[in-house]
C-alpha cells in the first residue's frame, strides 16, 4: 500500500515519551509549562509574536472567530470563505451566528479567485476573509493583503494543509491578523490531535488565552490579571472561578506538547522532502488540467499532489487497484454539501465545480519513495 500520509510520530518519540512518563514523580499531563514552551517555540518558528496551542486545527478557527466576535473587532458579521476549503472553515462562522459568504477558487494555486474575491469585497463589505492555502500551494499574498487593506477586511490564514510553505521567504501564517495550523495525525507534523493560532496582536492573544479556557484569567500575565481584577473588583480568591468572556475548553495537554516540542525539530527536513516529491510530480505528471503556478521566490511544502482530469474515474480505479491511496481534492465544492445548500442554496462557483467533478489528490509525505512517485505518475499519465 502506498499511503496518502505517513505518521510523523516515530519510534524515538514514543521511547522519549515513555521515559518522560516513567519519572519517579508523574509529570503534569494537562496544560502546563510544556504547552507554554511549545507556544513560544512555534511563534518564533513561524515569525509571529504569539501562539496559542489548542486541541485541533478546527478549534483554532472556531476560537479565533469567537474571540473576534465577542471582543467587538468586527464591523459586521460577514465572513468570506473559499468554496475549496474544509468543513470547519464554513461551519465555524455558521455555528457562531455569523454570515458566511463563499468565494470561488482559482485553477493555478487553488486558493481564492482574486477577481471574484474583490467583487465580494465591493458588494458585501465583509469583516473577515479566511484565506485557505490548499495542499501547501502558495497564494499571491501581496494581492490578497492589498485587497484586504483596501476594503478594510481582517485577513485570517488557514495554513492547516500548508505548514512550512513560504511566500517570498516568509512562512504562510505570518501575514494575516491571525493564522491557523493543524497538528493532526495526517498533517505535516503531529501531536496526535492539536492546533495553533498565531498572531501579533497582544490584546487578541490575551482574549484567546481566556476564551480557550472557560473565560477566566489564569493563563494571562500577572499584570493583565491584576488589571482585570481591579477593573471588575474581583478578589484573588474569587478570581479562581471568575469569567470575563464567554469561553470554551479547547485546551490541549502537556503530553501532546511534549510530542510537539520534538516534532518542530523535524519540520525543515520533512518540508524539504515534501518539496522534492512535489518537484518530481511536477516533472513527471503530463495528464493534469490544472496549471500549477510555480514562483521561484516561494517554497511549496506540498501536503498532497492535486490532479484534475476528465478521466478521473478510470484513473482512481487504477490507483486503488494498485493499492495507492487517493482522496477527493479536499472537499471539492463546499457549496454542494448539504450543510451549505440546505441553509443558503446552491452557488455558481465554476472553478470549484470543476475541482468537485474532476479533482482528486495523490500521496505525498516524508517517507514517499521515488519509485512510488513514478508508479503513481505512470498510472495518471496512462489515464
Amino acid at each position: 500500500m502506498i499511503k496518502l500520509v505517513n505518521d510523523t510520530i516515530d519510534k524515538g518519540d514514543i521511547e522519549a515519551l515513555v521515559d518522560w512518563l516513567s519519572q519517579d514523580e508523574i509529570p503534569r499531563l494537562t496544560k502546563g509549562d510544556l504547552t507554554i514552551q511549545l507556544e513560544t517555540l512555534w511563534a518564533k518558528k513561524i515569525g509571529t509574536k504569539y501562539s496559542v496551542f489548542v486541541n485541533s486545527g478546527s478549534s483554532s478557527i472556531l476560537l479565533t472567530l469567537a474571540v473576534l466576535k465577542h471582543t467587538n473587532k468586527l464591523k459586521n458579521q460577514k465572513v468570506v470563505i473559499p468554496g475549496l476549503s474544509w468543513a470547519t472553515d464554513v461551519s465555524s462562522p455558521m455555528l457562531l451566528g455569523m454570515e458566511p459568504i463563499m468565494c470561488d477558487c482559482n485553477l493555478y494555486d487553488l486558493s481564492c479567485d482574486i477577481n471574484h474575491l474583490e467583487e465580494i469585497f465591493k458588494k458585501e463589505t465583509p469583516s473577515v476573509f479566511i484565506l485557505v492555502s490548499p495542499l501547501g500551494l502558495v497564494p499571491d499574498m501581496d494581492k490578497i493583503i492589498y485587497l484586504c487593506k483596501k476594503y478594510d477586511v481582517i485577513l485570517l490564514e488557514d495554513v492547516c494543509e500548508s505548514m512550512g510553505s513560504k511566500y517570498k521567504d516568509n512562512y504562510l501564517g505570518s501575514f494575516g491578523f491571525a493564522s491557523f495550523f493543524s497538528m493532526y495525525f495526517g498533517h505535516h507534523l503531529s501531536t496526535i490531535e492539536g492546533g495553533f493560532i498565531n498572531t501579533n496582536d497582544e490584546d487578541f492573544y490575551h482574549a484567546l488565552l481566556m476564551m480557550r479556557s472557560h473565560g477566566w484569567d489564569r493563563d494571562l500575565p500577572v499584570e493583565k490579571q491584576n488589571e482585570l481584577r481591579e477593573k471588575y473588583n474581583v478578589s484573588n480568591f474569587d478570581s479562581l472561578y471568575n469569567f470575563y468572556l464567554p469561553g470554551f475548553n479547547l485546551r490541549s495537554t502537556d503530553l501532546q506538547a511534549f510530542i510537539g516540542l520534538r516534532a518542530i525539530q523535524k519540520l525543515d527536513g520533512y518540508t524539504k522532502k515534501r518539496n522534492d516529491n512535489f518537484s518530481e510530480y511536477m516533472s513527471n505528471i503530463k495528464n493534469n488540467e490544472i496549471n500549477i503556478k510555480i514562483d521561484e521566490d516561494n517554497f511549496i511544502s506540498n501536503f498532497a499532489y492535486p490532479i484534475v482530469s476528465k478521466n478521473k474515474t478510470k484513473i482512481i480505479e487504477e490507483l486503488i487497484k494498485n493499492e495507492i491511496e487517493v482522496r477527493p481534492l479536499i472537499a471539492g465544492n463546499m457549496s454542494k454539501k448539504p450543510m451549505w445548500y440546505e441553509n443558503y442554496g446552491f452557488l455558481d462557483l465554476p472553478n470549484c465545480e470543476k475541482i468537485n467533478e474532476f479533482g482528486f489528490y495523490v500521496p505525498n509525505h516524508q517517507n514517499l519513495k521515488l519509485e512510488e512517485i513514478k508508479k503513481i505518475c505512470k498510472i495518471i499519465n496512462n489515464g
